[in-house]
């Protein structure tokens, strides 16, 4: 199964997806995970993403692409996986495609998409941060990461619904709650 996760930042993508790996028995990959790591370990990437991530800007495409082909070549990777931050937009989505044919791998299965509203994920995100001291959380940064995501990412509902991949599920509620209904639409 290749399932790409999509939500505003909060919206529990992290938590059900890893979840749902676990269920699956295939890996996830977080982007965001990926460029944290990256950044604490001062790597390469990690000086050139950090400055982005910090104002909650989206770090360049390039940077991106690079981790996600290097993870998804890996071979635990050909079984399925599930995607968690990427692809953020509708050009990142055709490259990913690109990406899989290029890896001969086949095409996503399903882009499950966690509904949240707003208010909600800014509270979310402000209680993540308090408690794990994220500085990428505070609230003005939370509200521009909203703001980008509705322009850009947004548009990727439409991009998989085109293609008959969309499933949206209400991400509100228990965790046990919003797993069930992501189950019912990856089966």
């Amino acid at each position: 199964m290749r399932i790409v996760l999509l939500g505003a930042p909060g919206s529990g993508k992290g938590t059900q997806g890893k979840i749902l790996a676990a269920h699956l028995g295939i890996p996830k990959l977080s982007t965001g995970d990926a460029l944290r790591a990256a950044v604490a370990a001062g790597t390469e990437l990690g000086k050139k993403a950090g400055p982005c991530m910090a104002a909650g800007k989206l770090v360049p495409d390039e940077l991106v692409y690079g981790i996600v082909e290097e993870r998804l070549a890996q071979p635990d990777a050909h079984r399925g996986f599930i995607l968690d931050g990427f692809p953020r937009n509708v050009a990142q989505a055709q490259v990913l495609d690109s990406m899989l044919a290029r890896l001969n791998e086949t095409p996503l299965d399903r882009a499950v998409h966690l509904h949240v509203e707003d208010e909600e994920i800014i509270k979310r995100l402000h209680e993540r941060a308090v408690q794990e001291g994220r500085h990428d959380d505070q609230p003005d940064v939370i509200r521009h990461r909203i703001e980008v995501y509705n322009e850009e990412t947004h548009p990727l509902l439409d991009y998989y619904e085109a293609q008959g991949k969309l499933a949206t599920v209400e991400g509100v509620g228990t965790v046990e709650e919003i797993m069930q209904r992501v189950l019912k639409v990856v089966a």
